[in-house]
């Protein structure tokens, strides 16, 4: 059964925003690279998450794995995408959806995220 992984960010009006996630996104495309890696937007930004299930769905994928690119989970994960997801699920009752936890509360973002800010802070420290 063909995998999906989709991105799930939140968007903003800024459009240099999304960077970091295109850039998560490029390194997971050259990292797996038979795996389609989409990047799918809560608000502001397109495309949606129906659209990117839509659009994987019409590529072959059987199975897709929603992963939130957020900090930590707060009322859009805790309530929305619960939501659009059952709607999804009902829309595609053959395809496998799975939804990972937020990427922020990962041990090794976190742990990332600790040595990024004391390489950022430097000297003042010390």
């Amino acid at each position: 059964m063909k995998t999906a992984l989709i991105l799930f960010a939140h968007g903003a009006r800024d459009p240099e925003w999304a960077s970091p996630m295109r850039r998560v996104q490029a390194l997971l495309r050259g990292r797996v690279p038979e795996t389609p890696v989409e990047l799918a937007f809560l608000e502001f930004m397109t495309p949606s998450l129906a659209e990117c299930v839509a659009d994987a769905i019409a590529a072959g994928a059987g199975r897709i794995v929603v992963l939130p690119m957020f900090i930590a989970r707060g009322g859009h994960l805790k309530r929305e995408l619960p939501e659009m997801l059952a709607a999804l699920r009902s829309t595609y009752p053959q395809v496998e959806f799975s939804l990972g936890n937020a990427i922020g509360e990962h041990e090794v973002v976190v742990q990332a995220m600790a040595e990024a800010a004391l390489l950022l802070a430097g000297s003042e420290l010390a």
